[in-house]
């Protein structure tokens, strides 16, 4: 069964979910894990891309968009539909809906920054996994 994290910015913080998710793949980077990230919408997607690539000065973080990169090579993937499909570790979704595919991976993590929609869509995506019998484990953040 996939492992469900939500990580939730606390009060005090700034930033949103986009650099929140910057944070959460280098720690999972550092663990060998592939990613992929789902992002379905185009400038949200242009978006991450471009915060990948500045996010830290004394970090790489090898990624790319689906459709601009080798995936066999890339192992940080930006996809809209969850593709490639043989992708199975880690999905980080920066949808506001749950990902239809996200029970292929071994750990999905649900990033919430402090915007109201968002928060509201990660309510009712936490109930809809937890009304399904998912373990899920919630984490305050401070960037």
């Amino acid at each position: 069964m996939t492992r469900i994290d939500f990580y939730s910015l606390d009060e005090n913080s700034g930033g949103d979910r986009f650099l929140l998710a910057c944070r959460l793949v280098e720690r999972i980077r550092a663990t060998g894990a592939r990613v992929l990230i789902h992002c379905p919408d185009p400038g949200q997607a242009h978006h991450l891309d471009r915060l990948l690539w500045t996010f830290r000065e004394d970090s790489f973080l090898p990624h790319g968009r689906i459709d601009r990169t080798d995936p066999e090579l890339t192992p940080i993937l930006i996809s809209g539909d969850g593709s490639p499909d043989k992708e199975d570790q880690v999905l980080i979704n920066l949808s506001s809906e749950v990902p239809e595919f996200f029970g292929r991976f071994e750990r999905l993590c649900e990033p919430i920054d402090h915007d109201p929609a968002a928060r509201l869509a990660g309510r009712e995506r936490f109930r809809y996994y937890r009304d399904r019998g998912y373990l899920l484990e919630h984490h305050q953040i401070r960037l």
